[in-house]
């Protein structure tokens, strides 16, 4: 018997082991490596360096010009990281990573108060291995927070309602209606619409209508407007147009209609679960399908995690924006619902899940040897792979080296998938899982790290390392995505309608504005703008206005640099002449 325990408690501390050295190398891993992808890092990692430097923390900046697609909150965890750690990719990403690890610590309670130990450890690496959480674990943006408090704030009312002391349910209730309130300052109103729509979903089907009066409390809704209200009235009252911004386009237009430009087919996030869960989304039809036929025997934490996975999935489903990061916290009931499968399959190993788990072993190496013997055959051919692809020339060198790798890592599981299959082994067919996700954030990192090289501005910055500080750097009809936070300093850009931001509040802002901002100036009135100028100007362009720029040049008597295969730049020392044909 003493035996035993202690081989448990080994097991334990060993699984515990596992968990943690998984989740740091999922996501914490050469986290600064990686340089920022344009647009949405890029941006992101700079609204919080000028929040930080201006000391503005209500309403947040881009390239000087008031930036309201999102809340303020996100912004001061990564300004806050930057106070710290100084500003960095990696600090950059610490606050996303950080709200990773919180949201596992989270799941992990939940399960081991649901479940078991077992479960909750192999819910914790199942859910880290999932592409989808560890790419957005490691990126510049909102949505690990706000799954974070979406997440905390559902599990937080569900063991709520399963309490049955008043006191601590109206306590538990509470912190439920704060964590919700603080995801809408994440993200705006999809921070509290998840949580009331899987609460109250979850109620209905556990035939428990009257609870809606619990969750509907006013005391609730009180909180939500303490924490929220203040947030929202201070930036309504230094931007009197936001709430219209907020709420009707930020937020109706972008679920009902396609003006942003994010339409998907209804089927969209089927294809995002099967490949952005992979592997595990190998268990997922015949698993989900087993969970339905037995789901009188379910217990009400499972039929919780169903309820929420359909909810977010058909409700981003109907939205007209569609975004993979939408569904994140999918990952998360998902996650839990197949560390169950293998926890049921681990306590009786000859039992029909652990067939169905071997069956899914089939699964991955099939797919492990569709890829690879793709990229093997089209590396016979580099050039078509190149334009297959679409990598651009100067990026294209490391690559046939690393899809190599790839090729033997690919390789590599497959063949573990197989064996785990043959030797009929539950703990190599979760090693088998492991491996791929694993693979890819270590022996296969230099992967991510060309593929980050082609879309981020950080090579291209340093080609402006010779510039003096007085030099004013302008972008013609452009602004490359990270720029302004690679030079750590303000652009200026010649834009019609500021889509060259990538925000669609300041391109709302200037459509509306009587005014241009000094950071955006009229194409049309170049000519005047550069006589205007007192000290040198870096103009910037991309090849549609090459042209333009080369007659700048040729009036300055200076040369035209290509900067990369997307960007020229030529330096007027003295602008003040004219140098440039108006635009039309």
């Amino acid at each position: 018997m003493l035996s035993s325990d202690i081989t448990d408690k080994t097991r334990t501390w060993l699984g515990l082991l596992a968990a943690v050295l998984i989740v740091f190398f999922m996501l914490f891993n050469r986290l600064g490596d990686l340089a920022l992808l344009s647009p949405d890092e890029g941006r992101n990692a700079e609204v919080a360096r000028e929040m930080l430097v201006s000391g503005n923390w209500l309403v947040p900046v881009y390239n000087g010009l008031d930036y309201l697609d999102k809340p303020a909150f996100y912004f001061r965890t990564v300004a806050l990281t930057y106070a710290v750690l100084g500003v960095s990719e990696t600090s950059a990403r610490l606050s996303s990573a950080l709200a990773g690890c919180g949201l596992l610590l989270v799941l992990y309670a939940f399960c081991r108060r649901e479940y078991s130990a077992r479960t909750a450890l192999l819910a914790v690496m199942i859910v880290a291995t999932m592409p989808l959480f560890m790419v957005f674990s490691r990126y510049v943006i909102f949505d690990m927070t706000l799954a974070f408090f979406v997440c905390s704030s559902i599990f937080a009312a569900y063991v709520a309602e399963t309490t049955p002391d008043e006191a601590q349910r109206k306590r538990r209730h509470y912190l439920a209606a704060a964590l919700g309130s603080v995801a809408t300052l994440v993200k705006g109103p999809v921070g509290f619409i998840i949580p009331l729509l899987v609460i109250t979903l979850w109620r209905l089907v556990e035939r428990q209508p009257g609870a809606l009066r619990r969750i509907f409390s006013p005391l609730h809704i009180a909180i939500f407007l303490l924490i929220v209200a203040p947030w929202f009235a201070g930036v309504s009252y230094h931007h009197p147009d936001f709430p219209y911004y907020g709420i009707v386009k930020e937020s109706l237009s972008r679920f009902g209609t396609s003006e942003f430009q994010r339409t998907q087919p209804f089927y969209f996030y089927a294809v995002i679960i099967a490949s952005c869960f992979f592997p595990w989304s190998a268990l997922l039809p015949e698993g989900l399908a087993r969970l339905w036929q037995c789901r009188a025997q379910l217990r009400s934490a499972d039929r919780l995690l169903m309820v929420w996975t359909l909810a977010v999935v058909l409700f981003f489903s109907i939205s007209q924006s569609k975004l993979p990061g939408y569904i994140l916290s999918t990952t998360v009931t998902l996650g839990i619902l197949i560390a169950r499968v293998f926890a049921l399959a681990m306590e009786n190993a000859d039992n029909r899940i652990a067939h169905m788990i071997m069956r899914a072993l089939a699964g991955i190496a099939f797919v492990c040897a569709a890829i690879g013997a793709f990229f093997w055959f089209e590396l016979k051919q580099p050039e078509k792979l190149h334009a297959l692809l679409q990598i651009k020339d100067a990026y294209w060198t490391p690559w046939p080296a690393a899809l190599n790798s790839l090729v033997v890592t690919l390789a590599a599981v497959g063949a573990l998938a197989l064996y785990a299959r043959l030797r009929r082994s539950l703990t190599l067919a979760f090693a088998a899982f492991l491996a791929l996700p694993l693979a890819l954030v270590t022996v296969n990192f230099d992967l991510m790290q060309i593929y980050g090289a082609g879309r981020s501005s950080r090579e291209l910055a340093r080609q402006f390392n010779e510039l003096t500080p007085e030099t004013e750097v302008a972008c013609i009809r452009c602004f490359p995505g990270g720029l302004a936070f690679y030079l750590q300093r303000e652009l200026t850009v010649f834009s019609d309608v500021g889509d060259e931001f990538t925000s669609n509040y300041i391109i709302f802002a200037l459509k509306n504005s009587a005014e241009r901002p000094h950071q955006v100036a009229d194409p049309a009135r170049i000519d005047s703008w550069l006589a205007s100028r007192k000290h040198p100007v870096y103009l910037v362009a991309e090849k549609a206005m090459l042209p333009l720029l080369e007659n700048a040049a040729a009036h300055a008597n200076t040369p035209v640099r290509q900067l990369n295969e997307q960007y020229w730049a030529t330096l007027l020392t003295a602008p003040s002449a004219p140098v440039a044909q108006e635009l039309r």
